[in-house]
């Protein structure tokens, strides 16, 4: 089922939700597909969006998916049905262990943080 959108720049939550409903039909798109050249128009869309929208303070990204956590009321153990396995989530949450590509990808959506809150450096406790 292939439904031909014409993109404009996201500007309201609602073209911000379409945009990131269509994205998830389409994230598997063959490379050389029409839907694969509208996926990589929808990801420079939505980071841009998301960079305009989210003024984020400066820190590193596990005090940031703790700040989120806190706002949305979530708990270690949510994180870790998120991601399925609750000693790495620990481990990361305690610095003991870094982020993998996979947590940042889950996280992300789970805690509607952009990626590039999530693939800074930080330090790992010895």
């Amino acid at each position: 089922m292939s439904r031909k959108i014409q993109w404009f720049l996201i500007e309201t939550e609602q073209d911000y939700e379409q945009a990131m409903e269509r994205f998830e039909e389409i994230k598997y798109a063959p490379n050389d597909s029409e839907e694969h050249r509208e996926k990589l128009l929808l990801v420079h869309l939505i980071e841009s969006y998301e960079n305009n929208l989210w003024n984020l303070p400066e820190v590193d990204p596990i005090e940031m998916i703790k700040i989120r956590m806190d706002d949305f009321g979530y708990k270690a153990a949510d994180l870790a049905n998120a991601y399925g396995d609750k000693g790495t989530v620990s481990k990361v949450l305690n610095y003991k262990q870094p982020l993998s590509l996979n947590m940042i990808r889950k996280f992300s959506e789970l805690l509607r943080l952009p990626v590039s809150a999530l693939i800074k450096e930080y330090q790992i406790a010895e």
